[in-house]
């Protein structure tokens, strides 16, 4: 029997509903997802007996209760054949891992590299530490599905080619042809590969590997030397007509505020960045400057994250006017500071809010912490590969 095109799709719409549906509601029967997925029995069998040969479920015994009847056998999202690889270029090197499909991560590795110098020497490095990871799996057991990719910039993910990374001091760079070059020869060069902003990736991690409840609009804000924003709503990243959706940080805040890495002044990541945070001079330091001083007591730096803090209490201010989130995320190195920048971030946040006699998100930390990046980069791919429609309509529009 032949099937067209339209039926292949169908075909993969359906088996993907089925890992989508075991992904948020783990432990249905196949009885259970016919009903929730409204398709038949024989037709959820057939799926289920094909995803588990291939590695996307299992299934497991049922536990003897005593009752009389067969008991419906429970199912689950296998978390040990197919894994994705997930990588972050940022300004000061390239962190990867290797996940499940449950998020677990398996592997990482790291590699210091001045980024902003070479980018073509950024991604050759980046190749190197994906086929360094693939290396480690188990050969006979596991298998690659996916690759993920986060830059700290704007990206046209149908097509791979970053607009332009500030901090990277890159511009118009065709990211998903060259990893595609590096990667040619190696174990993974027939793996798909998708790219896209480092916070949109970090938003899908939470998207798809989170626990707390799926909140709608979810917002992940990034929040380091750059700042930058993830949104989902209902389901859908939200990319924009240019890939450029959620460049948050280069929002306005003070029309005479400090210059920024894109040369207007006042956007939002010239004021509560980590360079804010220090003096011109000690740029460098980075985080651990911050801390160091903010540990040493000295007044202008607490003074100046303290300040910061209060930006981004603006800043978030403004995004719940614009998408009025279910939940709002704070991930990135600034979020290490904890109280000293973000009491004063809620506490801003909870003004505007009285002020307008309006209810404030729920505002949580990442639980993916440093790997927040790579983690959602790997959740890219998985998102991309279980959504066989949406992934379709971006190729075709990219065509």
């Amino acid at each position: 029997m032949q099937f067209t095109a339209d039926q292949h799709l169908l075909k993969d719409l359906n088996r993907m509903a089925i890992v989508r549906h075991l992904s948020a509601q783990p432990g249905q029967s196949r009885a259970a997802l016919a009903e929730a997925l409204q398709l038949t029995k024989s037709t959820v069998s057939t799926l289920v007996k094909e995803l588990i040969a291939e590695g996307w479920l299992l299934e497991r015994e049922v536990v003897a209760t005593g009752e009389l009847g067969r008991r419906p056998t429970p199912l689950f999202i296998d978390p040990g054949r197919l894994v994705l690889l997930g990588a972050e270029l940022g300004v000061d090197g390239v962190h990867a891992v290797a996940t499940s499909l449950t998020g677990d991560v398996l592997a990482r590795l790291r590699s210091p590299l001045d980024a902003g110098r070479d980018p073509h020497l950024a991604l050759v490095r980046a190749a190197k530490l994906l086929v360094q990871l693939q290396a480690r799996l188990d050969a006979t057991r596991q298998q690659v599905i996916g690759i993920g990719f986060g830059l700290p910039g704007g990206v046209d993910e149908s097509c791979g080619h970053l607009h332009f990374a500030p901090n990277l001091g890159w511009r118009d760079l065709p990211v998903g042809q060259l990893m595609t070059e590096h990667l040619r020869g190696s174990p993974l060069q027939a793996v798909p590969l998708f790219i896209q902003n480092e916070a949109d990736v970090a938003a899908l991690g939470e998207l798809e590997f989170g626990t707390d409840g799926r909140a709608d609009p979810l917002i992940y804000l990034s929040l380091g030397i750059g700042v930058g924003a993830g949104v989902i709503v209902e389901d859908r990243l939200l990319t924009g007509a240019r890939g450029l959706a959620g460049e948050v940080g280069h929002m306005t805040l003070a029309l005479d505020g400090p210059r920024c890495s894109c040369g207007r002044r006042g956007c939002a990541e010239s004021m509560i960045g980590l360079r804010a945070m220090l003096p011109s001079a000690d740029e460098a330091g980075g985080l651990p400057e911050v801390q160091r001083r903010l540990a040493a007591g000295q007044a202008d730096c607490t003074q100046a994250v303290a300040q910061a803090g209060r930006y981004l209490g603006l800043l978030l201010g403004n995004l719940c006017a614009a998408y009025d989130p279910g939940r709002i995320v704070l991930g990135g190195p600034a979020v290490e500071l904890g109280p000293p920048f973000l009491d004063h971030a809620l506490a801003t946040l909870q003004d505007l809010a009285g002020d307008a006699g309006e209810p404030t998100p729920a505002v949580t930390r990442s639980r993916f912490g440093a790997d927040a990046v790579p983690v959602g980069a790997a959740a890219l791919a998985r998102y991309r590969l279980t959504r066989p429609l949406i992934t379709a309509r971006r190729l075709a529009v990219a065509a």
